[in-house]
């Protein structure tokens, strides 16, 4: 998945808020292939799986939680260059820093629900994708 793939969450705020469909509606706009997308609903304990990487952190309890108190929509985008491309697209983690246009700026409402998850390098990418769907479920075009 190197490269050129990267995976994504609309995270709880953002769909409870109805701003779902215009996320992915800018994703597409902005010139990204959803290969792969399902909603789901996360328990604690596969939050706390998902982030097991901030265990320990001051915001990993309060993570988890929020993850796990309603849907996600996850998906695997596709571009030249993803993860880079979706970390400038979505914005800055605090939607106060994020850059005017940036979905995190258009539907964050704080640092933690700030609209969506967005993988952080390659190798994020794929354990993420992973976690969420098998080979089958990721479309190859």
């Amino acid at each position: 998945m190197n490269g050129n793939r990267t995976f994504t969450m609309i995270k709880p705020t953002s769909f409870k808020n109805g701003d779902g469909g215009n996320i992915i509606a800018r994703i597409i706009g902005a010139g990204f292939k959803i290969i792969a997308l399902k909603m789901v609903k996360l328990t604690p304990e596969k939050a706390a799986q998902f982030y097991t990487e901030h265990d320990g952190k001051p915001f990993y309890k309060s993570l988890c939680s929020f993850m796990s108190s309603g849907p996600v929509v996850c998906m695997v985008l596709e571009k030249e260059d993803a993860v880079e491309a979706y970390r400038k697209f979505i914005g800055a983690t605090n939607p106060d820093e994020a850059a005017e246009g940036t979905i995190r700026k258009l539907y964050g409402t704080d640092l933690q629900q700030n609209a969506v998850h967005g993988a952080d390098s390659d190798e994020s990418a794929n354990r993420e994708a992973s976690f969420f769907f098998s080979e089958l479920e990721i479309i190859n075009y």
